[in-house]
């Protein structure tokens, strides 16, 4: 039975973990919203499962896109993926590290630990040479998975209001430094530039060289410019996704009182007017 102990595998260990019985690849690449029109990946990893960020595993009838699904919603499209509750979830993108971070958060915040973000993501896993299929959907039988919601690694906008106030816990932006500073629109039409007030700004693509994450030592410099590992802090961005890299790099720095504001930048400058 593999057990995953760390946030995130390389190609090359997941290479060699491919065939373990309770091992499952999840795809959670999505468009990137600074580039809507960017295609995604016509290939995948072998045996993988497409993980349907934008509609299976996320409540499409709330106002924000990639809202936090049900406990229910989970449960049913996790089985529907064939997600055992002994399964050991390995999940990558197609951007490198971009919306895999968000897919391990979700199974995080569903009480489900056994799960990595493969590093470097597909781009990664084809610069090493390692074979690809063509994207595939193969008949998958139904798992036993439970979704289990831990309601603090999520916040939603009263929660991000008071923290706004009370200047804790710290509110750490991952959007870019020009959208975090008015200096560039937001790529979503018709929402206001600006930022959560008392937040600060450390782009999620801080976090990277290329595709693979940054050393440990260098994430942990990076976030111990803005608070200690025993703080407590909430990851915003334009609308939940890239918070969540943010968030890996945190667990992996040490840091455990952490959550993402799951509406993020698009609710906030969405319901708050200037």
């Amino acid at each position: 039975m593999t057990k995953l102990k760390h946030p995130t595998v390389s190609v090359e260990w997941l290479f060699n973990h491919l065939n373990e019985d309770n091992l499952v690849v999840l795809d959670g690449s999505i468009k990137k919203v600074v580039n809507p029109s960017s295609e995604t990946s016509e290939v995948q990893i072998p045996n993988t499962r497409f993980f349907d960020l934008k509609e299976a595993f996320s409540d499409t009838s709330a106002p924000f896109p990639t809202t936090c699904p049900s406990e229910e919603q989970f449960t049913k499209e996790a089985q529907k993926l064939g997600i055992n509750k002994d399964s050991a979830i390995v999940v990558y993108d197609d951007k490198g590290i971009y919306s895999s971070a968000r897919v391990w958060w979700l199974f995080k915040a569903m009480d489900h630990d056994n799960v990595a973000v493969l590093d470097g993501g597909l781009p990664e896993w084809i610069r090493l040479g390692y074979k690809t299929e063509i994207k595939t959907s193969k008949p998958i039988e139904k798992g036993d998975f439970v979704a289990n919601y831990k309601s603090e690694l999520m916040r939603f906008f009263d929660d991000v209001k008071e923290a706004s106030r009370k200047k804790s816990p710290l509110i750490v932006d991952a959007r870019s430094e020009a959208r975090f500073k008015s200096m560039e629109p937001e790529p979503r039409v018709g929402l206001r530039m600006g930022t959560i007030p008392n937040s600060v700004n450390l782009p999620y693509e801080d976090l990277l060289n290329d595709n693979l994450l940054i050393p440990k030592q260098e994430i942990e410099f990076k976030l111990q410019k803005f608070a200690k590992k025993e703080d407590k802090l909430i990851f915003s961005c334009g609308s939940g996704i890239t918070a969540c890299v943010l968030a890996l790099g945190a667990t992996i720095s040490g840091y455990q009182n952490i959550s993402i504001y799951d509406g993020s930048w698009t609710e906030w400058g969405s319901l708050v007017k200037d």
